[in-house]
């Protein structure tokens, strides 16, 4: 397993504190359309956005990050296609100059986010972009765009949920200990907040279609309300299990 530190963590907390888009930027994210899913790791949010683009339509954002590729499904990670791959100082340089829609420290690891360069890749593609992103981001973008539409992917189960964490990729427990804090603090979050459209994710082509459905008009209330209870049950069974986090 790879060792991954944030050397410049403190630079990144000054940059990030009060940071805010360049105009270009924005003006690129204001002329599109806008599908963003957010959700416990594990939860399948990457198989979904892969499922959106057999349907067809649709531009993955390639969100960059500062970790170095790691194994996740028994595969080794490609620059440019699951992230692109950057250092500390060429991320620090994008985020003064504005370039990033969003950034955010994740686990005190790494600092991942998505660049103003796939935005403009998306524009010319003339498809509705997509992209992953951890939940504070999502709620930065909320401020700048109120049009985008904001999934909270969450697993069928918490039995299910644990599955596929333990199952993705090996890790320390350290890395367990922080991933589970981390899909408390998101829960609750999420839970907290009207502008997340939550989608159970027990068949990753179904939900896909549902979310494809919902990017173009449909509403999917009675699902939404099945999906926030699943995410209050597997809320309460993490803290059940975990109560020493």
């Amino acid at each position: 397993m790879t060792d991954v530190t944030l050397t410049k963590i403190a630079d990144f907390q000054n940059v990030l504190a009060n940071y805010s888009p360049s105009k270009a930027t924005l003006n690129t994210l204001a002329s599109m359309p806008l599908g963003i899913m957010v959700g416990i790791t594990g939860a399948g949010k990457n198989t979904i956005m892969n499922q959106l683009m057999n349907i067809g339509g649709y531009y993955i954002i390639v969100s960059d990050t500062t970790r170095p590729p790691k194994v996740r499904d028994g595969r080794m990670e490609v620059d440019g296609l699951q992230y692109n791959f950057v250092s500390e100082d060429a991320f620090l340089d994008g985020l003064r100059s504005g370039d990033y829609i969003e950034a955010e420290i994740i686990h005190r690891q790494q600092v991942s986010g998505a660049n103003s360069h796939e935005l403009e890749k998306a524009a010319k593609s003339g498809k509705i972009p997509i992209n992953e992103i951890e939940i504070k981001g999502a709620k930065r973008i909320a401020e700048y765009k109120p049009d985008t539409k904001f999934f909270f992917i969450v697993p069928p189960s918490y039995k299910e949920w644990m599955s596929r964490l333990l199952g993705r990729e090996v890790m320390t427990e350290e890395e367990k200990a922080k991933r589970i804090s981390t899909a408390i603090d998101e829960l609750e979050v999420g839970l907290g907040h009207d502008e997340f459209i939550f989608v159970i994710n027990d068949s990753s082509e179904k939900s896909a279609s549902m979310i494809n459905e919902i990017m173009h008009g449909r509403r999917f209330d009675d699902h939404h309300d099945e999906a926030v209870a699943a995410a209050k049950e597997i809320l309460a069974d993490i803290k059940q299990h975990h109560s020493n986090r």
